[in-house]
């Protein structure tokens, strides 16, 4: 198999071009080659397809062998890895994906290659049952949660996966291994959860840190940091378009007053090519 090694500021991906369908083993394909130990290692596997509904199809496999329904740093990715490699000329593409349907992104382009992305993410979904979440809330806002003796307050919201985002005093130092998995499979999450922490810096800067459902600790998060700016939205606590600092880097994210769509613009890099 040949396959590229890609990162959108530092959550990486083993990207796959050239199947018409999700191999029925990727799920341990993706355990074996995303090991960082004994394999290629990754965050997720990703399998681009082709779609009847837009240019191209993407399927994600996280790291532990589950399927993430949406991930913004990987479509950043797919969407560099087809314009780079010429499988597309066109600077608006759309990516069809298994939880947030069909998105549309915009490519920046420096020389002939792919020097940022932006990417609508679509409408966020903040019905606590469609999350989902098992309260019956629209919006799931600042509720309490409780773990391990702690209690947090945290709002809900879907960017085709679901999220729940924690407002705490120092994100940057919080303690993501002791609460992220404690968190991501509580009761409140029937499907588990992607779990952010997040400090408000200023109304337009937002420092996160994130524990990925499937993946744990990563260095960032696309429909995290999207999340995040919509959960920051409606607590008050920024303005409708700032930049999130993941421990990889910023992305800059929009909540369109107008449509109601979130987007999404950061870099995507390639690291190295191979066959395995």
């Amino acid at each position: 198999m040949i396959f590229t090694k890609m990162n959108g500021l530092g959550n990486d991906f083993i990207i796959v071009y050239g199947e018409i369908e999700l191999p029925v083993n990727a799920a341990d394909l993706a355990v074996k080659w995303c090991n960082r130990f004994f394999g290629i290692g990754a965050d997720g596997l990703v399998y681009i397809l082709p779609s009847d509904k837009a240019d191209f199809r993407m399927r994600i496999i996280n790291s532990d062998g589950s399927e993430a329904e949406q991930c913004g740093n990987a479509i950043r990715c797919v969407s560099k890895y087809v314009y780079d490699y010429g499988y597309t000329h066109k600077r608006e593409i759309t990516i069809e994906t298994l939880g947030a349907g069909v998105q549309k992104v915009s490519l920046q382009i420096e020389g002939d290659q792919v020097k940022s992305v932006r990417v609508d993410m679509g409408e966020p979904v903040l019905e606590g049952l469609s999350i989902p979440t098992t309260l019956n809330q629209n919006p799931v806002l600042n509720q309490p949660i409780e773990v391990g003796g702690q209690e947090f307050k945290f709002t809900a919201v879907s960017m085709g996966n679901p999220h729940c985002v924690i407002f705490v005093d120092d994100a940057v130092h919080f303690d993501l291994p002791l609460w992220g998995p404690k968190l991501e499979i509580h009761p409140l999450f029937p499907k588990k959860i992607n779990v952010e922490f997040a400090t408000i810096k200023a109304r337009d800067y937002v420092d996160m840190r994130v524990w990925e459902r499937g993946a744990g600790p990563t260095l960032a998060c696309g429909t995290g940091a999207c999340a995040t700016l919509v959960a920051s939205v409606l607590n008050g606590n920024t303005d409708r378009a700032a930049f999130i600092s993941l421990k990889g880097g910023d992305l800059f994210i929009e909540w369109d007053e107008n449509d109601n769509h979130v987007y999404m613009t950061g870099p995507a890099e390639m690291v190295y090519e191979g066959a395995c």
